[in-house]
């Protein structure tokens, strides 16, 4: 297969055009060039800016692109129409933020969409970033109807994820002590390995399959103190897991996602995703995900700062108020 890649150097694009080329298939990707430029010399790379600089994808004709890049519906749009007449088939990474309430329970394909007041807007950030990539996915299949394949990941999480927002459990872990954990153990969480969704999307092209697909995982129930005791498997730690309340997080500003990864307040994760588990999304066992996340970590130069998480002196100080809000005062005695 001829496949084309919108991105490719990072992250999901990396990982998706490694399984390519060791599967054979003849590699196009379409980057600025400005990240990993030295990796999959046999692919072919393509250099532009999918915002007014299109001009390498004007020739070449291809069996399938994945667009792992889009992110505003006009340069979705404008790739995807320049692309229409010499692709076969387009895939579309877009994201379960795209529902309305995406904590709602066994969200599926057809639950409600989250929706923009001003269309226009091309400012992303959090609360804009689901409507956009909604938007998206309006205009791939606008441009190529019956040809579009639109996946929905939850967290992707594994190697070369330079969001962080996984790999601080694993390097947290692995530091011991005691670990500040957020909200309730028993809170339902989904994640993906991106070499899983990479293989799939991989097939999924292939077979030039269509339509809405929510992929994230695994495919039975996980906890987050599932999550965190993996990541204390794998990295052989003895740290002691401190479990604090939403509340208590909320009192104190600690920002979900972000600054407390995989704790969403209140919330569980329940996107059903049992449409592509019939066609063929698999997942790797969770502790040789957090293992390998590890090595991949220790493989960093040294020093490296996660983008996400909290920081030691801001763990520190809230476990100190954790305890000092719970600890029975001398008045009142042990209970």
């Amino acid at each position: 297969m001829r496949l084309l890649i919108l991105g490719g150097t990072i992250f999901l694009g990396r990982h998706l055009a490694e399984a390519a080329l060791q599967g054979g298939h003849e590699v196009t990707l379409f980057h600025r060039g400005r990240h990993n430029p030295h990796l999959f010399p046999k692919a072919t790379h393509l250099h532009g800016d999918r915002d007014g600089d299109l001009h390498a994808l004007a020739a070449g004709e291809w069996d399938a692109v994945v667009d792992t890049s889009g992110y505003l519906p006009r340069l979705v749009r404008d790739s995807a129409r320049l692309l229409s007449g010499r692709v076969g088939h387009y895939t579309f990474v877009s994201s379960i933020s795209v529902y309305r309430d995406p904590a709602a329970r066994d969200v599926d394909e057809t639950a409600p969409l989250v929706a923009l007041e001003d269309q226009s807007t091309e400012q992303l950030t959090a609360e804009t970033y689901g409507p956009l990539k909604a938007l998206c996915e309006q205009a791939a299949e606008g441009e190529l109807p019956g040809r579009t394949l639109i996946v929905r990941p939850g967290l992707i999480v594994g190697p070369h994820d330079l969001s962080d927002r996984f790999t601080y459990w694993p390097r947290r872990v692995t530091h011991g002590g005691s670990i500040l954990a957020p909200g309730r153990p028993g809170r339902s969480v989904q994640i993906i390995d991106v070499r899983d969704l990479a293989a799939w999307l991989l097939v999924m092209s292939t077979t030039g399959r269509t339509g809405v697909y929510n992929a994230t995982g695994p495919e039975k129930p996980l906890t987050m103190e599932e999550v965190l005791e993996t990541c204390r498997e794998a990295s052989d730690s003895v740290g002691e897991f401190v479990w604090v309340t939403d509340e208590f997080l909320l009192r104190h500003g600690v920002v979900p996602f972000t600054e407390m990864p995989l704790w969403i307040p209140h919330a569980e994760d329940r996107i059903d995703c049992r449409r592509a588990i019939r066609a063929g999304l698999a997942f790797r066992p969770l502790r040789k995900t957090a293992w390998e996340t590890v090595a991949w970590d220790l493989s960093r130069p040294p020093g490296t700062e996660l983008r996400a998480g909290l920081g030691a002196d801001r763990e520190i100080a809230l476990l100190q108020a954790w305890r000092g809000e719970t600890s029975p005062s001398p008045e009142q005695g042990p209970n």
